[in-house]
This record gives C-alpha cells, sequence and structure tokens, in this order.
C-alpha cells in the first residue's frame, strides 16, 4: 500500500469545501462564458466551437485557467510555480476539449493537476484532481515538447470533482442548419436577427451569448427588453420572452427556467380555467400554444411565486 498523498487529499479537501458555495454550477458558467469569449459572436458572427482558429483553440486553456481563478478567487490564488496554488499547494491547470484529451508536458511530472474538460457540441463537462506521475503517461518522448498523454488504464486514478456534467447550452446547436442560416442573416438587421431567434428557438434556453451573436451590436441586451425590442416586437404574435426574474412564469408553463443571463420564449394562449401548466400573467390566465390568437400579455417587471398553479 503506497504513501498517502496529503497535498493532494487537502487540495481536494479544497475544491470540494466550495460544494456548498456553488462549485459546480460556478465553474459551468465560467466554461460556457469562456466558450462565449472564444467565440466573440457579438464581433464575428460565429457559433460553434469549428469556427475558430487553431491559435484561438489553443488559447482556450489560457482563458480557462484565468477564468476558473477568477471566479474562485476566494480559494484560488496565483502558484509560486504553477498556475495555481490552492491550500497552500501548487497546482497545475490543464484543459482539453475533448474528454481526456490533456497533454502534460515533462515539468507537469510530479505534480498535482485541476484537469478539465468541456465539449460545447455535447453540452458535457469535466473537472478533476490527478498527481502526475511517470507510471500514469504514455510511454516514449511524446510530441516535439515532450507532452504526453494520460493512458487509458490509468483515468480512474482522477479524483472527479464533476463528470460530465451539463454544459449551459449553445442553442444554434440546437437547431436545424437552414434554421440559423436565417437567423443570422446578414442582410437582416441585428433587431431582425434577435428577433428571429427569439421566434425561432421557442422553448429553448437563450444565453447572452446566443443573443450577442444575433445582435452583433454592442447594445445587445436592449434589443431584447420593451419599448422597441424583440418583448415588443414579437408581442403581436403571441410570444413572451422571459427572462430570469420570470422563473416563476417559467415554472408554470413548464418551461426551462431561465438562470441569470438566460432567457426562453414561448407562444402564449388564453388558457381555461383549471387547465395544467397554465400562469397568471397581467390579469388572464395563459398556457404555451402552437398558433397565438390574440396578442401575448404585458410581463410583470419580477414573478411572483403565487404564478405557479
Amino acid at each position: 500500500m503506497g504513501t498517502p498523498d496529503t497535498d493532494l487529499a487537502a487540495v481536494c479537501a479544497a475544491f470540494e469545501a466550495q460544494r456548498a458555495a456553488g462549485l459546480i454550477d460556478r465553474t459551468a458558467s465560467m466554461l460556457r462564458s469562456t466558450i462565449d469569449q472564444l467565440l466573440d459572436g457579438v464581433h464575428t458572427g460565429r457559433y460553434q466551437w469549428s469556427q475558430l482558429y487553431k491559435t484561438e483553440k489553443t488559447h482556450a486553456g489560457t482563458l480557462v485557467e484565468i477564468n476558473l481563478r477568477r471566479e474562485f478567487k476566494d480559494f484560488i490564488v496565483d502558484g509560486e510555480k504553477l498556475d495555481y496554488r490552492v491550500a497552500g499547494i501548487d497546482v497545475d491547470c490543464k484543459f482539453s476539449q475533448g474528454e481526456f484529451g490533456w497533454m502534460f508536458p515533462p515539468e507537469a511530472v510530479g505534480e498535482i493537476c485541476l484537469v478539465m474538460w468541456a465539449s460545447d457540441e455535447k453540452a458535457l463537462w469535466s473537472m478533476g484532481l490527478l498527481r502526475i506521475t511517470e507510471s500514469v503517461l504514455s510511454t516514449g518522448k511524446g510530441n516535439r515538447d515532450g507532452k504526453r498523454t494520460l493512458l487509458a488504464e490509468n483515468r480512474d486514478r482522477i479524483i472527479p470533482l464533476a463528470t460530465r456534467a451539463v454544459l449551459p447550452g449553445n442553442v444554434y446547436l440546437s437547431l436545424p442548419q437552414s434554421t440559423v442560416q436565417h437567423i443570422l442573416d446578414e442582410k437582416a438587421s441585428g433587431q431582425e436577427r434577435i428577433n428571429r431567434l427569439f421566434r425561432s428557438a421557442q422553448g429553448k434556453l437563450i444565453g447572452r451569448g446566443a443573443i450577442a451573436t444575433a445582435g452583433q451590436q454592442d447594445d445587445f441586451m436592449k434589443r431584447v427588453r420593451e419599448n422597441g425590442g424583440a418583448r415588443s416586437r414579437l408581442q403581436p404574435e403571441g410570444i413572451v420572452i422571459l427572462g430570469h426574474e420570470h422563473h416563476a412564469i417559467a415554472a408554470a408553463l413548464n418551461l426551462p427556467i431561465p438562470a441569470k443571463g438566460q432567457m426562453v420564449s414561448a407562444t402564449v394562449v388564453p388558457a381555461a380555467k383549471g387547465a395544467p401548466n397554465t400562469a397568471e400573467i397581467d390579469g388572464g390566465r395563459w398556457m404555451v400554444g402552437d398558433t397565438a390568437l390574440r396578442p401575448a400579455p404585458r410581463l410583470p417587471r419580477a414573478a411572483s411565486p403565487s404564478a405557479i398553479r
């Protein structure tokens, strides 16, 4: 039986202690924001990983490292010789776009690594801790930089912090290509592209990154709001756009519940008394429908839990 790795245990305990502070949800949001940051849809109109340049994909690991430290600055600080210092112990951060796709340089041998991967296409991510030793790495010289991969038979040595957890989705990857092309048509105005997004992706969670990609304007969120934005423009079509402040209404209508920075749209129709999955909005009772029968109701600035029936 080997000697216990007390440093690895201490680092693991430090991460586990953050679960109550939202370790999983906050890391997932950070990864979503980092991918959106790389795509830079507001300036480029890009919406999928394959559209990135090779150099941008290579830069992803650096951005994940920086953004994770920023998100958890209370317990992750700059390392003395590696990326981080956690519980007084140096930890290196390794990110891959594919599961178990990390490449470890010679200087990582003997060190503790926080290993992460995230796939926008699969909407999944994982994170764990591993002490890198010669025995866990592939044999040979590795690539031209001497980097080597983790042997498949040693993957179970990773101490899991999150395993194939849900990554907040990229709505464009859930839509037919023809629909995406229609939404992002360069000939349409930014406002019209945002209108098309909420009209075409009803019942799906839509994040700020997706809205930015459609709008391609610095004031893209203004294009969603009332007083001339998508909410006002789609109201005559019977479509409501719910934000995180309308979580009770979304739940009542049996729609995905938006977190902060997310929205969901739906066509609503008047509901009969006693019908399931209905919400009281603007003095009337409504439910999700296929075809609008009248303009959508005006949404409250904040939804009350009493809206749920």
